[in-house]
């Protein structure tokens, strides 16, 4: 159904200022302001403003997390571009995944379409808890490679650690949380179906995704990307994308579908 004309203006007005602000606090490039701007819109228009919101949410997680004792990753040489922004490859990398998911939303109906919000958070899910791993995680001193167990330097692609993986934890878990929130609660408040059951044990599905697309994520580096296969926005474009596929086999497995 497409968006009414109020709800039009409401998404392209967030997603200005989201994106305006994004650029203005260096948190994104000027081509990922418009990355964003263009990612955040289709969704918007697909999924509705609640969808929009968590984008905004996963938005300013990471930007927490890229500032987080910056000066030290400077000093280790492991920050994110220059100040820590991101490009529009880095965007279109973690995005797609959601853009797919709603589309999927918009274009379904019946129990997929009544359940899309529970896809959507898990891609949000494997993207969050791989952002808050990677930034918080290579302040950690002890960082191995997830494939060998063998020591490596902090920021290694494809190494993992103790601190690295509580963060992909909690930010699977609050991520998690707050789409069951947003999504199963204050959707309906708001005027727009739920797509996510409240109440029910399917929110532990997008917790254990973001977690376990973390750890694809981190597989995936130790080997395709360290030979050169594949790069980094690769990685982080598949790892969302099969987090979304998972969440969807678990669904269907679990007669959710």
């Amino acid at each position: 159904m497409p968006l009414a004309l109020p709800a039009l203006g409401v998404t392209l007005l967030l997603c200005a200022l989201l994106s305006a602000l994004a650029y203005y606090r260096q948190v994104l490039t000027w081509d990922g302001s418009v990355a964003a701007f263009a990612v955040g819109l289709v969704i918007g228009v697909l999924g509705d403003v609640t969808w929009l919101l968590l984008l905004l949410f996963f938005l300013l997680s990471s930007f927490v997390a890229t500032r987080y004792k910056f000066a030290l990753k400077e000093a280790l040489g492991a920050q994110e571009g220059r100040r820590g922004e991101r490009r529009s490859s880095n965007v279109l990398a973690n995005g797609i995944a959601p853009v797919a998911v709603a589309a999927i939303a918009f274009l379904s109906v019946g129990r997929l379409h009544e359940l899309s919000g529970l896809l959507y958070v898990s891609v949000l899910a494997v993207a969050g808890a791989d952002t808050l791993a990677s930034e918080i995680g290579v302040l950690s001193p002890n960082a191995y490679l997830i494939s060998n167990r063998r020591k490596v330097p902090p920021g290694t692609d494809g190494a993992v650690s103790l601190l690295g993986q509580a963060c992909a934890f909690t930010a699977s878990v609050y991520t998690a949380l707050i789409g069951w929130f947003v999504l199963g609660v204050l959707a309906p408040i708001a005027g727009n179906p739920a797509t996510i059951p409240s109440g029910s044990f399917l929110i532990l599905i997008p917790a254990a995704v973001g977690f376990i697309g973390c750890q694809i994520d981190s597989l995936l580096g130790a080997t395709l990307e360290r030979r050169g296969i594949i790069g980094k926005r690769t990685v982080n474009l598949v790892s969302t994308s099969l987090g979304g596929v998972l969440a969807f086999g678990i669904l269907y497995a679990v007669g959710a579908l």
